[in-house]
């Protein structure tokens, strides 16, 4: 086709998919096994299971919340501690004029925390390391991604966020994503040897089971981060499960409900109020009230214009990061290296902070909403310096005060060097080797020129009402995460329940809107952006337009690679040894006298995962199980090795094995999903996408296996969007 156009690139490009991701089975593999299992346990079976996942479904929202807690709690004790030093050391040394000692301290202690939280990264589990939120994206996409839901990496990315934030980097709540879904990953596979071989908990050690469990962490993670279990619930759709049904809307809303009710009852005990559930203070962002969220129609073009330079910021920020990932990819390899970036990032971070204090001279009376750590530095007496405000309390502080300070709490100056010393921030720590968000960074930054617009209009409009300069700075911070992450139905919701104030619903959607709109036509979102970095075959949630030319034979990848219903060991391992194929078609002898290469008559579909399991086990020139005992022994077999078992290495195989024979028959998918050779792209991607499916055999009108067609051969054909244009790209394939 005229408009299709091969890409070459390389590692470090949006344009090429990475060999190393395979597929998850979200197809159910309905042989003979499944069959005899739902035939002999019956309707009891089923309301047993049914009631175990909305279990382990609530479950997931308790311990989430635990994270959240205890994330939350141990920030707050060791970020007090740190400014309380930091704020002695500034007192005693503007007397003393010992200003070196009191940046010192300000390195060591941003420093300090930042190694610590890099090391556990870089050394420890590389998995853990940014939001985590584009692997849990392609993990709910169906990519198999590596180490994504594995405990390890939740005690390390809870232990790096800590840090991460005492250290003052520009991090934030984004890796509660990721936590919230390790920890339903992690109970759906849970293994309790004493249960036995028939619990109903064993049931969910399927992929597609696995992943209804991962959507509830993730949505709960949001729950426990925000305190927004609607907004939770619809940002696991929005940004992530590409395969979702009314009942799973349910359990997952389960999750972010139990897990904003175990948060609000651990904090409310925290916070001296216990059992208050409906206290203002619980409220991420704050109770907004009704005189800063008064809106008049004509302040609708504003948020209009607010939405375009939020997703002109957005744009901005996702190309400069882009490059600096390019620039990573290239340079930053070594371990050291990445030691040293994280470093060198928090020398900036204390740096900046320290020279926007000490050279600008802003003072502000002390209030009762004034920081608890704000530093006098060169004001007079009751007064303190304005940029102390910024830099002297958490980041999730600051983005509160400028929701709810009063008109003159802040002039134009700071707000604007904040800004860009954050902004610059931001940017940079994307992408180092500790685990970070861009939820709240991106929160504060659009705070930060919202709150500047908001002064602007206010100068204009000395006499108005309306003019409310925390009004636009909520305005702003949705933008800017809007332009970044570029998305608006769930951070409506989101920002919503975070400010407990739903008039101001229609502002918000307006400008995210707009943001979006303005955004997507300069560049992707930025969690968009690192999964085409890493090569991911993501595939998106409709096929490539203008693509039904294109045909199967053009898609599949021939000639397939194909067993006999019964099969030697010793072929089985040599196949293995030498493709990198995970799905076998089973086949008869071929009868066909065309021209187009076959392979057999199609019989069934066996996976990799399956031979190695059956190689382990040894199941050699036995007879078929028939009895519905064997049948189950069998299949338990198969759910105690679930992802037990990757590469044929993996596997203890004796010289007198190889001469062993291995009946298929019991165990392959005697019904895969297949296609003809004329079936068009879209067909082919729509089938694939909305089963969940790993693999798609070609047949031709006799039934026998042509081709087959994977995630890759359908992600390679992506369709390109910028600055108003847009055409099919076809990417290569990397080894």
């Amino acid at each position: 086709s005229s408009r299709l156009r091969t890409v070459r690139a390389k590692s470090g490009s949006l344009s090429y998919i990475s060999s190393k991701y395979e597929s998850l089975d979200y197809d159910t593999c309905e042989n003979q096994l499944l069959v005899d299992e739902e035939r002999t346990r019956g309707y009891t079976y089923i309301v047993q299971t049914d009631v175990a996942r909305w279990f382990l479904f609530f479950l997931i929202g308790i311990f989430t919340a635990a994270l959240g807690v205890f994330t939350d709690v141990s920030i707050a004790y060791l970020a007090d501690l740190k400014y309380n030093i930091l704020k002695y050391y500034m007192d005693k040394c503007l007397i003393e004029q010992c200003i070196y000692v009191t940046y010192g301290m300000w390195l060591t202690l941003v420093m300090v925390p930042v190694l610590v939280a890099s090391i556990l990264v870089v050394y420890i589990e590389p998995a853990a390391s940014g939001s985590g939120v584009p692997a849990v994206i392609g993990y709910l996409n169906g990519v198999k991604m590596p180490h994504v839901v594995e405990v390890k990496v939740l005690i390390v990315r809870m232990l790096s966020t800590i840090a991460t934030c005492v250290g003052g980097l520009a991090g934030g709540k984004g890796p509660m994503i990721h936590s919230g879904a390790i920890v339903g990953g992690s109970l759906a596979t849970l293994w309790i040897p004493g249960l036995g071989p028939h619990s109903v908990l064993h049931y969910f050690r399927q992929d597609h089971e696995k992943r209804d469990f991962v959507a509830g962490g993730s949505a709960a993670g949001v729950a426990a981060a925000f305190g927004a279990p609607v907004g939770g619930v619809l940002l696991s759709l929005e940004e992530g499960t590409s395969f979702w049904s009314l009942s799973l809307i349910w359990k997952i809303f389960l999750s972010s409900m139990v897990a904003t009710f175990t948060l609000n009852l651990s904090l409310s005990a925290v916070e001296g109020h216990p059992g208050q559930l409906t206290h203002p203070g619980l409220l991420f962002f704050g109770k907004l009230n009704d005189t800063i969220t008064k809106y008049e129609v004509f302040e609708l073009p504003i948020f209009i214009l607010m939405g375009v330079i939020g997703g002109l910021l957005g744009a901005v920020f996702v190309a400069i990061n882009m490059r600096l990932m390019f620039f990573h990819y290239k340079h930053i390899k070594k371990k050291w290296v990445k030691l040293l970036e994280a470093l060198t990032v928090g020398f900036l971070t204390a740096s900046c902070g320290m020279a926007s204090i000490y050279s600008l001279n802003y003072c502000r009376d002390y209030t009762e909403a004034s920081p608890k750590f704000a530093v006098q530095m060169f004001c007079s007496e009751s007064r303190h310096n304005e940029l102390s405000a910024f830099w002297f309390q958490k980041s999730e502080d600051t983005l509160r005060s400028l929701f709810h300070d009063p008109k003159g709490s802040y002039s134009v100056v700071p707000l604007v060097v904040f800004f860009l010393m954050y902004f610059c921030m931001s940017i940079m720590t994307t992408g180092l080797s500790v685990s970070a968000g861009v939820f709240v960074p991106a929160l504060l930054s659009g705070a930060a020129w919202g709150r500047l617009i908001g002064i602007g209009i206010q100068h204009v409009f000395p006499e108005a009402t309306w003019a409310e300069p925390a009004k636009y700075a909520v305005i702003g911070a949705a933008a800017h995460l809007g332009g970044i992450c570029r998305i608006s139905i769930s951070l409506t919701v989101m920002m919503i329940e975070a400010t407990g104030n739903i008039t101001f619903g229609l502002p918000l959607m307006l400008t995210l809107i707009t943001t979006k709109w303005i955004g997507d036509f300069f560049t992707e979102g930025v969690y968009e952006m690192q999964i085409y970095l890493n090569g991911v075959p993501l595939l998106p949630s409709d096929p490539p337009p203008l693509s039904s030319d294109i045909k199967a034979t053009d898609v599949m990848s021939a000639p397939p690679v194909v067993f006999p219903s019964k099969v030697k060991v010793a072929r089985i391992i040599d196949t293995l040894d030498n493709v990198p194929h995970n799905g076998f078609p089973i086949v008869d002898p071929s009868i066909s006298t065309s021209h187009v290469s076959m392979s057999g008559r199609l019989k069934g579909l066996i996976l990799k995962s399956q031979l190695l399991i059956l190689l382990h086990s040894k199941s050699f020139n036995e007879l078929a199980p028939t009895t519905s005992d064997q049948l189950r022994k069998k299949l338990h077999m198969f759910r105690e090795a679930y992802a037990k078992y990757q590469k044929i290495q993996d596997v203890q195989i004796t010289e007198e094995d190889y001469n062993q024979t291995l009946d298929l028959r019991p165990y392959m998918n005697p019904s895969p999903y297949t296609v003809k050779l004329d079936a068009s792209l879209p067909r082919i991607f729509r089938l694939f996408r909305g089963l969940g499916l790993r693999h798609i055999i070609v047949v031709n009108d006799i039934n026998e296996v042509v081709g087959i067609v994977t995630r890759k051969d359908l992600a390679r054909y992506r369709t390109w969007r910028h600055a108003g244009a847009m055409g099919l790209k076809e990417l290569r394939v990397q080894v």
